[in-house]
């Protein structure tokens, strides 16, 4: 761990100090690439796809021995064969993403009436296809398969369709098909980075394309998301994952270290931060920190900044201003003070909250924004895979109240026509 003081007293700039100094060196890949890359797809189609899954993932394979679309049928048999406590363990998660994602929705329509007589209606749809993106290749991460595709299916979309890199043997891991097949979707395709996304918005010969895109990925998969944004929806554009935990006298140094180590396992890019009133516990923490994680390979040399600060509140003060991923609130007020809390992807309140909770089971979703963008945006959910559609009925009382409103407005803005076409609804009332 790479450690360093700081104390927040409110300063505006303190924040920023702290999340300049955590942020790694994130690839961004140059411009130029990207775009040769989605040249490459959206001319090249599959032919294109399997040359650069063949470059970048699929390595041990040639490009005419791949096979972009994984058969139903693997899916299942990778099914068969999962572990039965894991299968346990993933079907408990499913299912509470899933009721969490219910909640969310509102199926009801909403009518307003108006004044004039007429009426509004307002009414959500889900969209007809979403793109899902769930990184693997070398590793699995099924978490990010039902993280993305419940809430789709709770939203409502009828296809589905996930991309994640195969291995480098071409295929992809049947613990990721195996999840797919529990979720309740068939359509899969071996395709990783930048050129999926590309491929899920722009469609090749054997993939439609589809409306939204939605899904967690390195810088390539970022850029490639910012420039589909448009052409579909997207998500969001996480970066690095980031925890931020207030300690207490009261709370468990080993606990929280482990938690500020199980984050550090995503790598050295993502901000750690740990803010306290006393000094000891600043203290105590750092020690137990540095102990765990020199004992676990896979933590690596991430950043953390050790935060004093006055008291519960200005904690809270810094959370806001900082707006962190997951925010850790552990002690003995935690619940009054997560009240408090306004930017943050998820709190986690209360000593046994911990961030791997809602990482994999806990029914929150482990996608979440990054950087800052809490204070705009929040968890992915059913509403990214949903649109709102307005219905207005204007009855000719009303339509003789609101023309004359119409043509002053619409003439004032040099849209005449505008008002001829609100006006003769009132002038020649006839079929």
């Amino acid at each position: 761990m790479r450690v360093k003081r700081f104390e927040w007293t409110g300063a505006a700039d303190t924040a920023e100090q702290i999340r300049f100094w955590t942020a790694g060196a994130t690839e961004r890949p140059e411009r130029g690439a990207i775009h040769k890359i989605a040249h490459q797809v959206e001319t090249g189609g599959d032919a294109a796809l399997l040359e650069l899954t063949a470059r970048f993932d699929a390595t041990e394979r040639t490009a005419e021995s791949l096979r972009l679309s994984v058969p139903a049928e693997k899916l299942e048999a990778a099914l068969d064969r999962l572990d039965g406590r894991l299968r346990e363990a993933l079907e408990l998660a499913i299912a509470n993403v899933r009721s969490v994602a219910a909640a969310q929705i509102d199926a009801e329509p909403t009518e307003v009436a108006l004044p004039q007589g007429q009426t509004v209606e307002l009414r959500e749809v889900p969209v007809a296809a979403a793109g899902i993106y769930a990184p693997g290749g070398r590793a699995a991460y099924p978490s990010s398969v039902l993280m993305g595709v419940v809430p789709a299916l709770a939203a409502g979309v009828e296809r589905v369709a996930l991309a994640t890199p195969p291995g480098p043997d071409g295929e992809v891991g049947p613990l990721v098909l195996a999840t797919a097949a529990l979720c309740g979707i068939d359509e899969v395709h071996a395709i990783g980075g930048a050129q999926a996304i590309f491929a899920l918005a722009y469609g090749s010969e054997s993939i439609d394309p589809v409306d939204v895109v939605a899904g967690p990925g390195n810088a390539w998969v970022r850029e490639a998301k910012r420039m589909v944004s448009g052409t579909v929806g997207i998500d969001s554009l996480a970066g690095p994952s980031e925890l931020m935990l207030v300690a207490g006298h009261d709370t468990d140094r080993e606990w929280a270290a482990l938690d500020l180590c199980a984050q550090a396992e995503h790598g050295g890019e993502g901000p750690l931060i740990a803010a306290a009133v006393e000094e000891a516990v600043l203290e105590r923490l750092q020690e137990a920190t540095e102990r765990l994680a020199a004992a676990r390979a896979g933590v690596g040399d991430a950043p953390l900044a050790l935060v004093q600060v006055p008291d519960l509140e200005a904690a809270i003060d810094l959370a806001n201003a900082f707006a962190p991923e997951h925010l850790e609130l552990l002690g003995e007020d935690a619940a009054l003070l997560a009240d408090r809390v306004t930017t943050a992807g998820c709190v986690f309140a209360g000593r046994h909250s911990a961030t791997a909770f809602g990482d994999y089971v806990a029914g929150s979703n482990h996608v979440l924004p990054t950087g800052g963008a809490g204070r705009f945006s929040g968890p992915l959910g059913p509403d990214v895979f949903r649109r709102r559609i307005a219905t207005v009925q204007v009855p000719t009382e009303a339509a003789a109240k609101l023309a004359p409103h119409v043509d002053a407005i619409a003439r004032a803005e040099g849209f005449p026509v505008h008002g001829e076409s609100a006006m003769i609804r009132v002038e020649d009332d006839s079929p």
